[in-house]
């Protein structure tokens, strides 16, 4: 069971950034607005946990215009949604053995 907890990926250690990470890797690429929504989170809060993911390389930004107005998008790096697979499954593993026992 040690083992398996030393999978855990740190960098999804926090539910918000769990959140942002289960959004991306089912979307191709997610709008600011549409993050801030759907996790309900303040714009510093959500900033800094994607600076924090943004640091590990776990996603990538977009910034564009669109008409006149400013438009950040974020997507998951590959690298980002191996780490998150690999994360998910060490979850998964102590789940069943939470189940096994």
């Amino acid at each position: 069971m040690k083992d398996i907890i030393t999978q855990l990926n740190p960098a999804f250690d926090h539910r918000n950034r769990l959140g942002i990470m289960s959004i991306l890797a089912v979307n191709d690429w997610v709008e600011y607005n549409t993050l801030k929504e759907l996790l309900n989170l303040t714009d510093g809060n959500l900033a800094s946990h994607l600076k924090a993911l943004e640091t590990n390389e776990y996603i990538s930004v977009r910034k564009q215009f669109v008409g006149r107005k400013p438009q950040t998008t974020y997507a998951a790096t590959e690298s980002g949604k191996k780490a998150f697979s690999a994360h998910l499954d060490a979850l998964e593993a102590l789940l069943k053995i939470g189940r096994d026992e």
